[in-house]
């Protein structure tokens, strides 16, 4: 009886310290605070169920967390856009780029580089299309392909861009430029996907990059004009959007090009031009007969003022002279070389 009452005891006592063990080395995480669900949205944008999951999956490492959603991510958008790959997205945004807006002042006398791009990004819904991280993936991608293109030779300034070689290339932000993203812009765009639970599709991408024109006159610069029709407040994307490359030629240019009068009465003129094209139906540049889908032809209403009335070529004609650049007897000025204009939605042959 001694030794069966022994033998009972004992069991007892260990199963008493199998439990004590367990509840002193338990592996339950405890329940995620407000602060670390906070700091984690805070870095990934995750709404707050999956950062609760990710702290609980994590023990409330933030570091690990961060992992856990870069994977979950990853597995989440491929599985999403494996469903949504059939979908039609004719929703979006044109997102432009201007890294480089060309000559001015004394650094980029005989030329001046300009370096830009312009992107369409599409999604399902408008609701989509507004939300704040879908804007700033195509800034973000619009900034990238400004950034990662080499000059070329090419009879074109304004170049299309591989989309191929864009979606491979890691993401640059615009907004933090040295910061340095492990994810590429195919990546990027399936993270996104499985934040807003729709189809996300990198359309077209088009670039300028023009190094300055050396050994050429100092005569000839060039500039961007750009415009974005339905963007908000200082946001670089909208619904319609249009970049120009212009050209300047002048005896003159050096010496005009430093006066800052002079570059913000340019620029009001660029900004002008880049509004015409966005506004009106322009199709070309320069045309001999009447037709008003060409930008020269075209009243400048978007300048406004005695210009109003008067013909794109005949306003930079009368511009160029009253600014100095060119004598009557003497041809320069100011020049639209090229254009690119995209709305969103627009079906591309």
């Amino acid at each position: 009886m001694i030794a069966q009452f022994v033998r009972s005891s004992k069991l007892f006592h260990a199963s008493r310290l199998s439990r004590a063990g367990q509840s002193c080395y338990s592996t339950t995480p405890s329940k995620p605070s407000l602060q670390h669900v906070a700091q984690l949205r805070k870095l990934t944008e995750v709404s707050i169920s999956k950062a609760r999951e990710a702290l609980s999956q994590t023990n409330n490492d933030i570091q690990q967390a961060l992992e856990w959603v870069k994977n979950d991510l990853a597995a989440s958008g491929i599985k999403k856009a494996a469903n949504v790959q059939s979908r039609e997205t004719r929703e979006g945004l044109v997102s432009v780029c201007m890294l480089s807006g060309g000559s001015r002042g004394k650094t980029s006398l005989g030329g001046g580089g300009i370096r830009a791009a312009m992107i369409e990004l599409n999604c399902e819904t408008d609701f989509v299309g507004r939300n704040v991280l879908f804007g700033q993936l195509a800034a973000d991608i619009a900034h990238t392909a400004a950034f990662i293109t080499e000059p070329t030779d090419s009879s074109t300034i304004i170049r299309s861009c591989s989309l191929d070689v864009l979606n491979d290339a890691p993401l640059l932000s615009r907004d933090n430029p040295s910061s340095h993203s492990p994810s590429t812009v195919s990546s990027s765009i399936r993270d996104l996907i499985a934040k807003v639970g729709e189809k996300v599709s990198l359309k077209r991408a088009v670039t300028v990059v023009q190094n300055p024109l050396s050994g050429q006159s100092r005569n000839l610069g060039l500039r961007l004009a750009s415009y974005l029709h339905g963007s908000v407040g200082s946001a670089p994307h909208g619904r319609i959007g249009s970049l120009a490359v212009l050209a300047l030629q002048s005896p003159e240019l050096a010496r005009r090009l430093e006066s800052e009068t002079f570059v913000k009465d340019l620029e009001r003129l660029e900004r002008a031009l880049a509004r015409q094209i966005t506004g009106f139906d322009t199709r070309s540049i320069k045309s001999s007969d009447g037709d008003e889908t060409v930008l020269y032809n075209q009243p400048f209403m978007m300048l406004g003022g005695e210009s109003a009335n008067k013909p794109v070529r005949m306003a930079i004609e009368n511009w160029s002279k009253q600014q100095g650049l060119v004598r009557d007897d003497e041809e320069g000025g100011i020049e639209v070389l090229e254009f690119a204009k995209w709305s969103v939605g627009d079906i591309v042959g």
